[in-house]
Parts: C-alpha cells; structure tokens; sequence
C-alpha cells in the first residue's frame, strides 16, 4: 500500500476551496500530501498539479473530487488518466464517480467498463464548458443589442468641450487646433465628435480633412 494523496483544484483566486477540502478531510489524507491550486485549468500550467505527479509513484491513491479537475478538455483529461494509471502505477479514486476507482476491477471487464466510463465523463465535461463559453457569449452579445457597453467608461468630456468643438465645425479653428486645446489627440477628437453627430448634438460635421 502506496501514499494516499488528493489534487484540489478552484477556478480563480475568488473561489474557495473549503469545500473541496472539508470533503477530503473525510477520507483520512495526511495535510502534507494536500495539494492545491487556485489557477485556470484552460492552460494547466499549475505549480502544485506538477509538484505532486512528480512526487506519485507506483501504488500510490490519489483521491480528486470531479474528473474535471485533471485537465481542461476531454483529450487532457484521458492523457492525465492514463499517465497517471498506466504509466506511474498510480490509482485514481473520483469521489464524485464511485465508478471511476481503479482500484476496483482490476480484471480486464474492470478495467473496460473503467475506461468507457472515462471517456464519457470526459466528453460531457468539456461539452459543458464549452455550453458555458457559448451560453457566456450569447449573453454579452443579447447585453450589446440592448445598449449594454463592456470595458472601460468612456473619460468625460472637457467642460469646454462644446464651445471648442463649435468653433471647429464653424471652421473658426483647426481640428488639431481644437484637439489641442482639449488635451486630446486629433483622432480622439474626432471620434468625440463624431459621437456627438450620432446623438443628435450635430447633424453636420466637417469632413476629417478639416482636422
């Protein structure tokens, strides 16, 4: 009989992994082989992740909650599995898949059923984050056609920005002119005024090579 270790991995440095941990704290796992990453699987360039495949070795128990936290797609996932299992020697118990434990058979039919249940696991946990993306995507594009703007607010307009920009659409004063007496660039400029046209503020503008 090999170490008992568990891999406890959250999303980002917002979530907590407590309830990961109160989990594991169930199945008798010495604090020291707790190895936990606060970082995106999308890359798996995780620290901890490395540090304990390095530290497995044959016979060892790994306990991981979901079959998700050992890659970021379907394909690293079974990679991760079978590196694991069949190169190291290393069993897998996924709590949340009682069917996925390779140390229940381990016979050839065991060993099957195993892997079938993998592969599907798999799949329909890349499936799902793949619904996120596009469920995601969906919405900020629904929140756009609404009005709905991303990113950073726009910097207020200059209090002397109107008397400025009529002075340049009556062509008292060079685009560049009013640019510079309004701290922007003369594209900057532009595109203020240019948004000014669109709400209504001026229906005629210079044309930009005025600027």
């Amino acid at each position: 009989m090999g170490s008992i270790y568990c891999y406890i991995r959250v999303s980002s440095r917002d979530q907590h992994e407590d309830r990961q941990l109160i989990i594991m704290n169930e199945y008798g796992i010495p604090k020291r082989n707790f190895y936990v990453d606060k970082q995106s699987g999308k890359d798996f360039d995780r620290p901890k992740y490395k540090k304990l495949v390095r530290k497995l070795k044959k016979d060892d128990l790994l306990y991981i909650k979901s079959i998700d936290r050992l890659g970021r797609n379907y394909t690293e996932i079974l990679e991760q599995w079978r590196y694991l299992t069949k190169e190291k020697g290393v069993d897998i118990c996924v709590i949340d898949m009682p069917l996925l434990d390779t140390r229940r058979g381990k016979d050839l039919v065991g060993t099957f059923l195993s892997d079938v249940v993998l592969q599907v696991l798999s799949f329909v946990a890349e499936n799902e984050r793949q619904n996120i993306r596009q469920r995601q995507a969906e919405g900020i594009a629904a929140a756009k056609a609404k009005g709905v703007r991303f990113g950073r607010p726009e910097n207020p307009l200059p209090e002397n920005f109107d008397e400025i920009f009529m002075q340049w659409k009556n062509g008292t004063i060079s685009g560049k002119k009013a640019a510079s007496l309004l701290g922007m660039s003369p594209s900057t400029f532009l595109y203020k005024a240019k948004r000014m046209s669109q709400n209504g503020k001026s229906p005629h503008l210079p044309s930009e090579s005025n600027l």
